[in-house]
């Protein structure tokens, strides 16, 4: 079959791993610009060089067996390494978040800043229409993407699982980036809140492996808390981010040489609990985080969970 993947974050890729394996052909669509999706490093430049920043998820780990041998391999080609100051099964990608993807992605055709705004069935298979006005047919679709835009795209073919998505909202969070001109004077590299707290991580970037350039910190907010501002001014929203890490370190912060903030509006994924969904008769099947746990290991198991469901159903009824 060619199968169109929606979403090239780590279940659209980890579904593309395994349908390629079966011999499918695979055409995967991302609206972002390139890899990384909740994985993203952003590159600033700055006074004292670019300073870069993980400021979507920042750390993963590898509990399942599966998993562990696909982050062996990530290990081994040089994108992935252990980060102790996190814990001792702490992973990030090197040089940045993203780097696991971009490395996932490279035996694929995927297509950066095509954004699908509908889906059409045909008499066998579907229609794919994107923001740009262009469309693909293929034989069957997969959507790996956050439960609230899956619910959008899946609606108005089968409402049942768009129900079934929108039962497994995602929390937002609201993220400040801060770079600095001089190391902060602290031994802390990472702190963790608590869900009553304002600021609920916050990392020294360089403090991972394979970073490089002047001192950068991101900090994010609670879900609570980013839920009750999703909407205030993203000024005021770091301001109050800011003051929080200096009150956690105990210093008075020095004025930033670069500040930007970024609101997820789709953070932390829910759990729909069913770990993936494969309709074999209309060929179209949804996996992500959303269906097992907010964890880039839960991305991971649902794709594969996915590829596997496909392999071993040619026809029936809904996973």
């Amino acid at each position: 079959m060619h199968i169109a993947i929606v979403g090239a974050g780590m279940a659209g890729l980890a579904c593309a791993e395994g349908l390629a394996g079966q011999g499918q052909l695979i055409t995967v669509l991302d609206k972002g610009r390139g890899p990384g999706g909740r994985m993203s490093t952003r590159r600033v430049a700055t006074s004292a060089g670019e300073a870069t920043f993980d400021h979507g998820a920042q750390y993963f780990t590898a509990r399942d067996p599966g998993f562990q041998a696909r982050v062996d391999g990530l290990i081994a080609a040089g994108c992935v390494a252990p980060w102790i100051v996190a814990g001792e099964d702490a992973f990030v990608g090197v040089p940045g978040m993203n780097a696991p993807i971009r490395e996932m992605a490279k035996p694929f055709a995927v297509h950066w800043g095509a954004q699908v705004i509908g889906l059409s069935p045909l008499a066998e298979g579907w229609r794919l229409s994107t923001q740009t006005g262009s469309s693909l047919e293929v034989d069957a679709v997969v959507l790996a993407l956050p439960a609230e835009q899956a619910a959008a795209l899946v609606g108005p073919v089968r409402p049942d699982l768009a129900a079934r998505a929108r039962a497994a909202p995602a929390a937002p969070c609201w993220t400040v980036m801060l770079a600095f001109g001089d190391a902060l004077p602290t031994l802390r590299n990472c702190l963790r809140g608590t869900e009553a707290d304002v600021l609920g991580w916050a990392a020294r970037n360089n403090s991972k492996p394979g970073r490089t350039g002047p001192e950068a910190w991101v900090l994010q907010a609670t879900p609570d808390w980013s839920s009750q501002h999703l909407e205030d001014d993203p000024d005021w929203v770091a301001s109050e981010l800011s003051a929080a890490l200096s009150a956690q370190l105990e210093l008075t912060l020095p004025p930033p040489i670069a500040l930007s903030t970024h609101r997820w509006r789709y953070a932390r994924s829910g759990v729909e609990g069913s770990g993936a969904v494969w309709d074999a008769d209309r060929r179209l099947g949804l996996c992500g985080d959303w269906f097992i746990g907010a964890r880039v290991e839960a991305a991971w198991k649902s794709g594969t969970m996915l590829a596997e469901q496909i392999a071993t159903s040619a026809i029936g009824s809904v996973a």
